[in-house]
């Protein structure tokens, strides 16, 4: 389990929200890039009432995922196509548990926190009627972190799962929003979770079973 790249932003391009510009446009890094709480030394936000601070401070894609959607698109999905910051290899992110923590390299350490929800910005970035949709009927979303412990990384960093907690709310779980049960059990374990999962999580457990 590895960093394939890290990917910050390359410049700012226009973009579909009344922001006017995304930073969606990530690029691979050479060397070492520090990681602070808010996300990579050199990236940025510009839609910051949806997406950046410190539980979406880095956004991770796993390759075996891009090369599903090249396979399906016919086109090559590159490293930082989908504004990630962290391209891996050998890890399954769907199936990462909410509150799961990774080491990266020696120094940093990362928690799972949320699925990636697609948005205009990223349909409007993949120029495919139905973007939106279609991703979020795929199930491969890749995970938002928050960073635990501040350091650098670098492509080739391996990854080490340190901890999962004692629920069973993967990355996908969440994405999907339909299992009530786990859910339930998730709340019960008494994880720290973002408020609008946790409220979303509630609403899921609430449903009648079918």
């Amino acid at each position: 389990m590895r960093l394939l790249t890290v990917n910050v932003v390359e410049e700012l391009i226009p973009g579909p929200k009344e922001t006017g510009w995304t930073a969606i446009d990530k690029r691979p890094q050479v060397g070492r890039v520090a990681v602070g709480e808010w996300g990579l030394a050199g990236d940025s936000v510009c839609d910051t009432a949806n997406h950046g601070g410190p539980d979406q401070a880095v956004y991770a894609y796993a390759e075996e995922d891009a090369r599903w959607w090249s396979e399906q698109l016919g086109r090559e999905i590159p490293s930082g196509l989908f504004g990630e910051n962290l391209r891996t290899e050998g890890i399954d992110l769907t199936n990462s548990l909410l509150g799961e923590v990774w080491r990266i390299g020696d120094e940093v350490e990362v928690e799972v926190r949320a699925p990636r929800i697609p948005c205009i910005t990223f349909q409007h970035r993949m120029g495919i009627p139905g973007w939106v949709k279609r991703f979020h009927q795929a199930g491969r979303p890749g995970v938002y972190f928050k960073v635990r412990k501040t350091g650098t990384i670098a492509a080739g960093d391996p990854i080490t799962v340190v901890s999962r907690p004692e629920h069973e709310v993967t990355a996908g779980v969440m994405f999907e929003a339909q299992d009530g049960p786990k859910m339930q059990t998730m709340l019960d374990s008494g994880i720290d979770v973002m408020e609008e999962l946790r409220e979303a999580a509630q609403r899921i457990a609430a449903r009648p079973a079918r």
